[in-house]
Order: C-alpha cells, then structure tokens, then sequence
C-alpha cells in the first residue's frame, strides 16, 4: 500500500521525525492562501500522485510546466496550481499514460546546505531493515548504485532494538556530516528507522534528505510504502488510501480475494499458486508471447471467484487469448473445470482459451472439458499450453 509524501509527511511528524510546514491544497486559491499562510519568500508546489520522478516530469496538457515547482509569490502559486491541477503528469513511473494530479502540497522553502539519500528497505537475505544512503541527493539511486556502487552506504539493523548509536556514528561518518547535522542525525535516524518497523513498511525513501545552514535534517521528500499483509494491525491507515492512484482491476482482485498485477502484454493468464503463476508467464515468454497479467486464484477458489477473474482478465482490451494453468492439490481439477465452465456461461468468453490441468481428479477434470463442447483448447503440459497460446495470436 503506497500513500502520498502530504500523508507520509504527516505521520513522520506524529512520529517526532523533523520535516518541512506544509499545507494540502485541492484548488488554485488555496495555493495562494497557502503561500502567504507559511510566510517565506520562496515556496514549493508539490503534486501529489504515486510516482517518484516528479520534479522532472512534465505535464502533458502544459509540457512546460514540471510536477514540482519553486514560487516566489501567491500569484506564481495560484498560475501554477492552475496549470497543475486536473492536468496529467508524466513523470520515468507513470509510463507514458502519466496520472491526473488531484491534489497539491505548498511547502515552505528552506536554507538547504547539503542534498542527501536516505531510503530503508526490507533485505530478503537476512529478513532484516537495511539502511541504504548516500552522499549524493536527488538523484537516481538506481543510476548511482549502478555507476558508482562506491557511493552506496548499507546498514542493516535489528528492528527490536532499533538502530544503535554506533551505527548512526557510521552512518554520519560515510556521509561527512558535519558536528552540528552529526547531532541531528542521533535523533533523526533512530526515529525513523523506529518508524519503518512499527509502522510494518516495505519501503521508506526521503530524496532528498537535506541538511540545513543550521545543521538540521529535515525530510524534504518521503515516500512510504506499507506491508499490505501488516495492514489488520493498522486499521487507522485505511483512510490514507488512495483508490484513485490504483488500477482498478487490481482493486477488484484485491477485493474477491485474488492476486492480480496488471502488465503489458496480450496474453491473460489464470493459474491458482504464486510459483506456477510466475512459471506460466516465463514459460508465454520464452516461447514468444507477453503477458497481460500475473493472477493468482489461490488454491481454494469457487464459481464466484474463478468469474471475477475471466471478468478482470478480459476487461483488459490488450487480451487476445487467455491461458489457464491449475495444478490440483487443496483445489481438485474438477472443481476447477466446475467453476471454469461456469464462468464461460456466464461472460461469454470471445478469444482463444487454452486450459492445462494436472494433480487431482485430473482425468475427471479432462473429460468434463471434453464434453462441454465448448471451445476450449487442451493442453498435455506447460510447455505445450504456452506454445498452443502463443500460436492462437498468429492463428
């Protein structure tokens, strides 16, 4: 679950973790208010979608008009809220579709000395936080750890005890902090790190981190991710979330109970098991389809489920033939076939099928496909149902 840097900025300040005065703004006027409201000369008029690359990314409505900008009045704030609300913003994440800029955060503008990295993700080796920064601010981290790795600092941390005092030490050492930001740092770093495990985060990225002329960090960006299995310990963090920012298939997947990831390609596929799912779409691959979508019913899907997928399957308008791949263990084959005959009634299903089935109650399962007079093509093994996929589309 991903929430704006307006929400993530408000709960790092519940949580004592120092960041800019800003103001939330829906309209041009309340830019304006909002600029004589923080009382500096200079302001930041953020748009506020899920997407990093904001200050590069330009607007296709307006294409000189960038998601992020400096205003040195109200009257620059209101002209470019104006310009920047209700218009779409196309930033290196959105992809060329860009996203519909809603909302606005008017932030006061600061002394800034320095531009860090900072960010702390979840190491799947250790199963530990790891602390990645960098010396280097607003830039690319992916760039700069693929250009210069020398430049990356890793940090992994207990999450019980939080980050120790030796290790904010190390940390303020590799990025030649001076005595004052050093101070800071004691307190900035543990807080936050604090907040990444209690707040069950996949993801917590401030770029940049800037130091002051004063010596003081500050979080001039944050962008939070949570756990989305950790979210029945945060009920409170339901209304942080933005259905508008989600693609909407993946909302009513979520919705009954299933696993779906929209991609790029032409071929749906329904496969109930995480592992087989990721198999099928390297098998469509290597035999030289794309596919549309990672779905996964899981292993104790009914008629009801097993619908709504083909129905989100199919909505996609890239789908020209669908690959269904089940494994039986928890979830015979024959009840599978059950539910997939039933769902073929139902949508009125239009493109090529193609349907490999193993595990229980398999040979049941193969002669009710049979005798349905459907048109359904079978499949001996994976390999063959994505060759026989793939060829549907040159058919």
């Amino acid at each position: 679950m991903k929430i704006h840097e307006f929400q993530a900025k408000q709960l790092f300040a519940t949580a004592d973790v120092p960041v800019p005065q800003g103001v939330v703004v829906t309209s041009p006027e309340d830019a304006g208010k909002a600029f004589d409201e923080l009382g500096t000369p200079v302001a930041v008029v953020k748009s506020q979608i899920h997407a990093g690359g904001r200050g590069k990314g330009r607007f296709k409505q307006h294409p000189d008009q960038a998601g992020v900008v400096l205003v040195k009045s109200r009257e620059e704030a209101i002209a470019n809220a104006e310009r920047m609300l209700g218009s779409t913003l196309v930033t290196i994440q959105t992809g060329e579709e860009g996203k519909q800029v809603n909302t606005l955060y008017v932030e006061q503008g600061l002394d800034i000395a320095r531009e860090l990295y900072f960010g702390i993700v979840v190491d799947r080796e250790t199963g530990l936080p790891c602390i990645i920064a960098s010396a280097e601010g607003g830039m690319a981290i992916e760039e700069l750890a693929e250009e210069h790795p020398e430049k990356i600092i890793r940090i992994q941390y207990d999450p019980a005890e939080g980050l120790q005092a030796f290790q904010v030490r190390k940390l303020a050492y590799a990025l030649d902090l001076d005595k004052a930001a050093q101070k800071s740092a004691m307190t900035f770093f543990p807080k936050l790190c604090a907040f990444f495990a209690e707040n069950d985060c996949s993801m917590v990225e401030i770029n940049p981190l800037v130091v002051t002329g004063s010596g003081d960090l500050l979080a001039l960006d944050a962008k939070v991710s949570f756990d989305d299995n950790a979210m029945f310990r945060h009920k409170n963090f339901d209304e942080l979330r933005d259905l508008s920012e989600e693609e909407p298939n993946e909302v009513k997947a979520q919705d009954a109970g299933l696993s779906y990831v929209k991609l790029e390609g032409n071929i749906g596929c329904l496969v109930n098991g995480a592992g087989l799912a990721m198999s099928t779409m390297d098998l469509i691959k290597l035999h030289g389809g794309e596919p549309a979508n990672f779905l996964d019913v899981g292993g104790g899907a009914n008629v009801e489920q097993v619908t709504e997928a083909f129905r989100i399957i199919l909505s996609d308008e890239n789908v020209k033939a669908v690959l269904v791949n089940i494994f039986g263990g928890i979830m015979k084959c024959d009840t599978i076939v059950e539910a997939l005959l039933a769902a073929y009634d139902n949508i009125g299903i239009t493109v090529p099928l193609v349907v490999r089935l193993e595990g229980t109650n398999v040979e049941v399962a193969r002669k009710m496909l049979a005798d349905s007079g459907k048109k359904i093509i079978t499949a001996t093994d994976l390999t063959d149902a994505a060759q026989k996929v793939v060829a549907t589309l040159s058919a």
